[in-house]
């Protein structure tokens, strides 16, 4: 404030100083430059009079600080004072001769380069037409400011020195009042009435902004609560790369515990760099990022401001669980594509066979069964693939019920019983009664696959055991078998869709290589947990448990 002050008073000092100077200036000049025509024109009538009289020898007498010169009516110099007139050139075109010829008398003036000095030229007509012409030198205007220049230079020393006295006297007077402010609770009585209004609104300020920062700050711990407890991870970079903010989950992306000042391609994987990239040259992307054994879907967004993209939002959601159901649809869709063409292609060939006529007598029985047996294994294929798409969909009828385990291994015994009788394998149970919320179609389909399966996979003459056993926190179902078991190194692949160990064993069997992938989706949706232990040619057992707390 006390520079402005300063800065208004030395301003106001110095405009006064030079209006005043130059219209000092202006008036001394023009007037100077009237009283040295006047006594040229006066000292002129004298010489005049004295050249009629007298002529050229007058002249020639004649003693003066000013500068004579006689010109003849067609412009040459008869005679000058300070020249040879011989040596002059012809001055019929000079501003004042032309005008005394014209008017009597006549006047000019001409101004030195360096503007310091300027001539004045007085002529007058003599009655014969010749012109006598008469001039001095003057101090011009630039001179004369010159002149006044030291006294102005004391003046505006002085108005600096004034100047800054005043303002610094002026800005204590006036910020005293404002310094003493309190600017947590501003009081009316403490100051000047000027300022007045601003305390007021200072006052109405301090409550909207504790308002504001209220709002800001629970908004803040709502979005930060949020942020941390994401899976997902956020960054918000500005158009330097510089962090702005991000969460746990992003940083642990990155490779860091806590927040980086700035992405770099050397703190930050490639796809999260490059996404960044793209979003803050304006345009919307997103990719794939395989990272800690997880698939992570990358979308950077730009943020712009007015048109002007100012920074981008990064966002890394985890889609491990989508990317490999999209994956196993597609190894599905192909699965299902082999599996129904096989049958399909033998329904055609004898069906094509039988058109022709090719086929006669026993023949002709034959292969009507076997296209009886190949529509049986697609009616199986669909309904098993039904089963699935009801559990992967959680649709159908999922009424929940008290099921019974042993009585439901008992029914499964029952009807497993006599394609186990064909090839001689016993069907046991054992255990006792164990309950367990759930649906009964789904638990029914998972004990009778797995029982199904004991027996394709038995030798003949085996044995199929089906256990029930619990305690208070959990009940088992085991179906162990004395079959040809499953290699160690495909055991972890059994319960895929379409999985066979031994495909050409599998085709003389049946089956649709469905039903372990149901016996897995029943556990799943009954939070059950699967366990196996097979041995080669000695057989396998496979037990489901159920988390009683779940059910009861």
């Amino acid at each position: 404030m006390t520079g402005k002050i300063f800065r208004g008073c030395f301003l106001v000092g110095l405009v006064v100083t030079i209006l005043c100077t130059g219209l000092f200036v202006v008036v001394m000049a023009s007037r100077y430059e009237r009283e040295v025509y006047q006594e040229l024109e006066e000292e002129l009538v004298y010489v005049q009079h004295g050249l009629e009289r007298s002529g050229m020898d007058y002249l020639t007498g004649l003693e003066t600080d000013q500068r004579l010169t006689w010109v003849a009516e067609d412009g040459t110099v008869l005679y000058d004072n300070v020249a040879d007139p011989k040596t002059m050139g012809n001055h019929a075109d000079r501003e004042e001769v032309i005008q005394a010829q014209q008017e009597g008398t006549g006047r000019s003036k001409h101004v030195s380069e360096t503007l310091l000095e300027k001539t004045l030229y007085y002529a007058v007509r003599l009655s014969d037409g010749t012109v006598l012409r008469i001039s001095c030198q003057e101090t011009t205007m630039g001179a004369l400011a010159l002149d006044v220049l030291q006294p102005v230079v004391w003046v505006l020393v002085l108005a600096v020195a004034l100047s800054g006295l005043l303002a610094s006297r002026t800005a204590r007077q006036i910020v005293r009042p404002i310094n003493n402010i309190d600017l947590e609770n501003p009081r009316l009585d403490e100051t000047y009435e000027e300022i007045f209004p601003l305390v007021s609104r200072l006052k109405e300020q301090n409550r909207t902004i504790g308002q504001q920062m209220e709002t800001l700050s629970r908004r803040q711990r709502e979005f930060s609560a949020l942020a941390e407890n994401m899976n997902e991870g956020v960054l918000l970079i500005d158009s330097r790369y510089n962090v702005l903010f991000g969460n746990q989950s992003a940083f642990s992306l990155l490779g860091a515990w806590e927040a980086p000042e700035s992405l770099r391609q050397d703190n930050c994987r490639r796809e999260i760099w490059e996404a960044a990239g793209k979003a803050l040259a304006g345009r919307h992307n997103g990719t794939l990022m395989d990272a800690e054994s997880r698939i992570y879907e990358v979308l950077a967004n730009p943020v712009a401001v007015s048109g002007q993209v100012t920074g981008a939002v990064v966002f890394m959601m985890d889609v491990t669980e989508r990317e490999e159901r999209e994956s196993l649809r597609r190894e599905f869709s192909a699965n299902v594509s082999h599996e129904l063409k096989t049958p399909l292609t033998a329904i055609s060939g004898f069906a094509e066979l039988m058109k022709e006529g090719m086929v006669e007598g026993e023949k002709l029985r034959e292969f009507a069964g076997d296209i009886y047996k190949e529509c049986a294994r697609l009616i199986a294929l669909i309904d098993d693939i039904m089963k699935l798409s009801r559990l992967d969909e959680g649709s159908g009828d999922l009424t929940t019920e008290l099921v019974d385990l042993y009585a439901l291994a008992k029914m499964v015994q029952k009807e497993l019983t006599p394609t186990a009788e064909k090839r001689s394998i016993q069907i046991q149970v054992e255990g006792g009664h164990q309950q367990i919320q759930g649906v009964w179609r789904i638990l029914h389909e998972m004990a009778y696959n797995l029982c199904d399966n004991a027996i394709k996979y038995n030798k003949d003459g085996g044995r199929v055991v089906l256990r029930v056993t619990g305690s208070q926190e959990k009940a088992t179902l085991t179906v162990e078998d004395t079959g040809i078991g499953i290699p160690k190194g495909q055991q972890d692949r059994v319960f895929e869709r379409f999985y066979r160990v031994d495909k050409s064993h599998s085709r003389q069997i049946g089956g649709t290589g469905l039903g372990l992938s149901i016996v897995k989706h029943g556990a799943q949706y009954h939070n059950a947990q699967i366990t196996m232990d097979s041995e080669l040619d000695v057989g396998t057992t496979i037990a489901v448990t159920f988390p009683k707390q779940t059910f009861l």
